[in-house]
């Protein structure tokens, strides 16, 4: 919080003011404040507040993710990504909008064929409510669909704007696969599709299945690549809806540590693949990120970034072993890189961005923990962190 009494070359607003303006009251304000979603730029000497025209966009921002459905303590969370862009922060609003007004045409019309089904007596009352349960259920899911889309948004960026690597990652893992009689490949867990975005080879003459258990997750993929050099598709890697040894290679980029199921997962991979079929599964060791954990524990020794170490589940160190059951053939190829951090939002947005519970340890923290991260930053110069990645590849 700025204490200053000569502010000059910016335009601030009294509460008063800054309520009229945004058409809110004086107590949505001064409760956003106890929340910490919004407080004003600048306190001056003689105690008055004064708001900005950032907290004006911060306020938009907020109105809006509340308008879709999120709750508070998720919105204290997104707006932490607060360097974006007014344009592109508009044009992710505008993507959720329309979302929403989609999943509304859909829950209209099924509003309307429910109406239709009872004033035809062909249907029950009970089959009539369950379904319309289901449609207004899927509206839940837009809210999820975008925090785990944006989180990996927010991971990819802090990995590609600080990586030290000669070869960014997606390049690098897309040399490591070969496509000499390959013609069908499956990539489970494909996420919002990155490996292909960029992808200087032509994938024509080959049928390319991406996969996700989110059906969010293929969306983003749908967004980011041509559809029509692509098939996409929404299922559990422990049921593939494929025949026996369809592929001639199946993906899994940073995705087996995440199976429920992982033996019946590695079944399912197994019965799809081909005599002589490829899988190509990244995954990464003890040591990767281990300086950010350090960090997070030093602040608040009871966060965890995730609810259990995923390299036990599937990592550096026991990946081949786990392997072995279903392949003859598996190498380790390992990714030089390390990064370089010299921003700490962009550290605090991944940290918030994790699976454990930061969140919840964050909570009514977060200025406090930022002042930590922007200490140590200013005390390093820079925050290095540890890569400790690569690719097992896996013949049968």
């Amino acid at each position: 919080m700025k204490i200053r009494n000569d502010i000059k070359n910016e335009k601030l607003f009294s509460t008063g003011e800054f309520a009229s303006i945004a058409q809110v009251t004086k107590r949505t304000l001064q409760f956003y404040d106890r929340k910490g979603l919004l407080k004003p730029s600048y306190i001056l000497d003689n105690g008055y507040r004064k708001y900005t025209l950032k907290d004006l966009e911060r306020l938009q921002k907020i109105l809006m993710f509340k308008e879709l459905g999120f709750s508070l303590d998720e919105i204290t969370m997104l707006l932490l990504d607060s360097r974006k862009d007014l344009l592109n922060s508009i044009r992710i609003q505008k993507d959720l909008v329309n979302d929403k007004i989609n999943h509304l045409k859909n829950v209209h019309e099924s509003l309307g064929l429910a109406s239709l089904k009872l004033e035809s007596g062909n249907s029950d009352s009970e089959d009539v409510i369950l379904n319309l349960i289901q449609v207004l259920k899927k509206d839940e899911n837009l809210v999820e669909q975008y925090k785990t889309a944006n989180n990996l948004r927010i991971r990819t960026n802090l990995h590609q704007k600080y990586s030290t690597a000669k070869v960014p990652w997606f390049e690098w893992l897309f040399s490591q696969l070969r496509f000499d009689h390959v013609n069908r490949i499956l990539e489970i867990g494909c996420g919002n599709g990155l490996l292909w975005k960029n992808c200087s080879r032509s994938m024509r003459n080959r049928d390319i299945f991406l996969s996700d258990i989110s059906e969010g997750m293929v969306d983003e993929a749908r967004k980011q690549l041509n559809t029509y050099d692509y098939s996409f598709m929404v299922f559990a890697a422990e049921s593939i809806p494929f025949k026996n040894s369809y592929f001639d290679a199946v993906i899994a980029n940073h995705m087996l540590f995440y199976l429920k199921d992982f033996s019946q997962g590695m079944k399912e991979i197994n019965r799809v693949l081909c005599d002589h079929g490829t899988l190509y599964a990244s995954a990464y060791g003890k040591n990767h990120m281990k300086e950010v954990t350090e960090l997070v524990k030093e602040f608040d020794p009871q966060i965890y970034l995730s609810d259990e170490n995923l390299f036990d589940r599937f990592g550096k160190e026991n990946g081949k072993e786990l392997l072995s059951t279903w392949f003859n053939e598996i190498v380790y190829i390992p990714y030089e890189d390390h990064l370089e951090v010299t921003d700490s939002r962009d550290l605090a947005d991944y940290i918030i961005s994790c699976h454990g519970n930061q969140n919840e340890r964050l909570r009514g923290r977060i200025d406090e923990f930022l002042e930590f991260l922007d200490c140590k930053m200013k005390q390093m110069g820079k925050i290095v962190i540890t890569k400790d990645a690569g690719l097992f590849i896996a013949k049968k």
